[in-house]
């Protein structure tokens, strides 16, 4: 029996990329963003955009600033230079963070003892008024996300019992039923099964052709592919390719090590990864961008 976010979607064919010959909105904008961290230039210079209804891979070796990037969009880490909207807003003027959904690349939870239920109804505080018992609805969307993403068994499981994968899962879950427009995943296949990759794959590609406009950071594509409409590639911080998915990305994460003989040499100091930023706060508002108390996409409020 399908769930109620699985009827509701329409098939590819009728995908809404226009509206009345017009082009998609713009769901999220950046211009000349450039980002350092401890003195040393992360991000240089990078100009983006997302569409509604388009779905955008952010690819890159390790190192290249796809996770720093990701942050700096949602106001995570801040700017040296340049401009981020989301929804035609200033990044520093927006508040309205029920209409974005925030997939970390790891769990920042340190309530390990709460509840799966109880995490991905989190993501349903955004829309109702602050101390109100949750809705039939936020109900239904939570035991529809958890169906979606396989884990509607482990519902009333406590989050320090579910392995890394699971744990993954379960924010997926908590990003699809805020019922974001605009969904930011960093690695979502990280840790994850090919079996439950290729159903979130299919959950991401119907929401899309509902309008959901998707960034999503990816190492390897695998069963993704189907969902991407187009690729970022950076590079030491920079674009070096925004378009199609290129056939072999191997050529874009491999560039370090055919450099330097086959062996991967990163200048001093530099990790060779995206993770050298500092962790985002705790549970349950791990992934809070910035805006007045209790108005985020894990805070209180409504839309």
């Amino acid at each position: 029996m399908p769930t109620r976010m699985e009827a509701a979607a329409i098939s590819d064919a009728d995908r809404p990329t226009t509206t009345s010959n017009r082009p998609a909105a713009t769901v999220l904008q950046a211009a000349d963003v450039s980002v350092e961290l401890g003195g040393l230039p992360v991000l240089r210079g990078i100009s983006l955009h997302v569409h509604t209804g388009e779905a955008v891979a952010l690819m890159g070796g390790n190192g290249s600033g796809k996770s720093t990037l990701v942050r700096s969009l949602l106001g995570l880490t801040p700017l040296r230079r340049g401009a981020v909207q989301l929804f035609g807003t200033d990044l520093k003027r927006f508040s309205a963070w029920a209409r974005v959904g925030y997939v970390p690349q790891r769990s920042t939870i340190r309530f390990s003892q709460a509840k799966v239920s109880e995490i991905v109804g989190s993501g349903r505080l955004a829309h109702r008024l602050p101390f109100f018992p949750p809705s039939r609805k936020d109900r239904q969307l939570v035991r529809e996300s958890l169906e979606v993403v396989g884990l509607a068994d482990r519902a009333k499981s406590e989050l320090h019992q579910l392995s890394g994968g699971q744990q993954q899962r379960v924010l997926i879950a908590r990003a699809l039923a805020a019922e974001p427009e605009l969904l930011v995943l960093d690695e979502p296949t990280a840790g994850v099964d090919l079996e439950h990759q290729q159903i979130l794959a299919d959950v991401l590609i119907k929401l899309r052709s509902r309008g959901l406009a998707i960034l999503v950071v990816l190492h390897e594509v695998g069963p993704l592919t189907p969902l991407i409409d187009r690729a970022v590639v950076l590079r030491d911080g920079r674009i070096v390719h925004d378009g199609a998915l290129p056939r072999s990305a191997t050529v874009f994460h491999d560039h370090r090590r055919a450099e330097h003989g086959g062996h991967e040499h990163l200048p001093p100091g530099e990790d060779d990864s995206d993770d050298d930023i500092p962790t985002a706060p705790a549970f349950p508002t791990d992934a809070l961008p910035p805006g007045p108390p209790a108005t985020g996409p894990y805070g209180g409020g409504s839309r």
